[in-house]
């Protein structure tokens, strides 16, 4: 069941819903998440059914704004420990596309943490997210798990209808789903570990090192081996049906030059402007990094419904500000 979040009684029937154990298609700025109630083992463990998600891998929780702007002590129910750089980024970026992971209290979220003792934790930056949570809070509801509303390892959704589409099999009484238009920023939120003492980044995103520098205080350091399990960071994910390649601009137009007419099967995501047989299915890559995260699930979905087996992309330019976009690509062609 998909509800347009401006009707009249949507947003408290999602609450509803959550707060008697069932799934949400929530918008947030990001993606769509698959959200459940965080302190209910048996709604978090559907959200890991639904996906085809393994129990170990962790969700985010999210968390309605502070009340007068209090964050640590908004986060106080999920986290034993609070560093104070990690309160200095909650100030600077939340709500908005940044999740912190910290030492979990021992008592909640267990099934969402994946069986971890650190829990990642973001307030989101959408109207209507903010106003699902609020409401949930309401009811009982003090955080929800919401990993992306996809299948796992596959192409995250940006629209209600995409999640619709991904979960085409659950009936009305499993899955509601909140209509708030599409995201706005359109790929996942910059991970950064805080339960470590320093700040370390676990996954990319539209904030970057620099920004997260400035706030802290310290250098950002990069993910080790003894870094917490986090989302989306195994190698292969956000991945089409079709199989993804990465390419420079001149190496596109040399194999569409050598497969000429037979490059019918393949599709071409690029800023380069290049020459193909009509056959050929081509998108424009905005040439900035903001626009073309907004569009990137979108267009590899759409590209991807054309039944093409090959999906071509042109490299992303240099630059942090490419490095989530990048990060979602190369993941994608692995």
């Amino acid at each position: 069941m998909t509800l347009n979040a401006s009707d009249l009684g949507a947003i408290e029937a999602a609450a509803r819903c959550l707060a008697e154990g069932g799934l949400v298609g929530m918008p947030t700025e990001t993606v769509y998440g698959l959200a459940a109630d965080a302190g209910n083992a048996s709604a978090v463990r559907s959200i890991f059914e639904a996906k085809g998600r393994p129990s170990d891998h962790p969700l985010i929780v999210h968390i309605p704004p502070a009340e007068g702007g209090d964050w640590r002590a908004a986060v106080a129910p999920l986290a034993r420990e609070v560093p104070d750089f990690a309160v200095a980024l909650m100030q600077a970026f939340w709500p908005g596309p940044l999740t912190l992971i910290l030492p979990r209290r021992p008592e909640v979220a267990a099934v969402a943490a994946g069986g971890q003792d650190s829990v990642g934790v973001r307030c989101p930056a959408h109207p209507v997210s903010q106003a699902l949570l609020v409401a949930a809070r309401a009811l009982g509801v003090p955080g929800v798990a919401a990993p992306s509303a996809n299948r796992f390892g596959r192409v995250s959704p940006t629209t209600a209808a995409h999640v619709a589409e991904e979960f085409a099999d659950l009936g009305d009484e499993q899955l509601l789903i909140l209509d708030g238009g599409p995201c706005p920023v359109g790929i996942e939120s910059t991970i950064v570990d805080c339960s470590r003492g320093m700040p370390v980044l676990m996954r990319p995103g539209m904030i970057t090192p620099a920004q997260i520098e400035a706030v802290c205080g310290q250098p950002l350091r990069a993910r080790d081996e003894a870094a917490p399990r986090a989302s989306g960071t195994l190698e292969s994910h956000y991945a089409p049906r079709a199989k993804v390649r990465l390419m420079d601009g001149k190496q596109l137009q040399s194999a569409l030059d050598v497969l000429g007419a037979d490059a019918k099967h393949i599709a071409v995501y690029a800023r380069t402007t290049l020459r193909a047989a009509r056959t050929v299915v081509q998108r424009r890559m905005p040439a900035d990094a903001a626009t073309c995260a907004q569009e990137l699930f979108a267009v590899l979905r759409e590209l991807d419904a054309t039944g093409v087996k090959l999906i071509w992309v042109e490299n992303p330019p240099e630059g942090a500000d490419w490095d989530g976009v990048r990060d979602r690509l190369q993941r994608a062609a692995a």
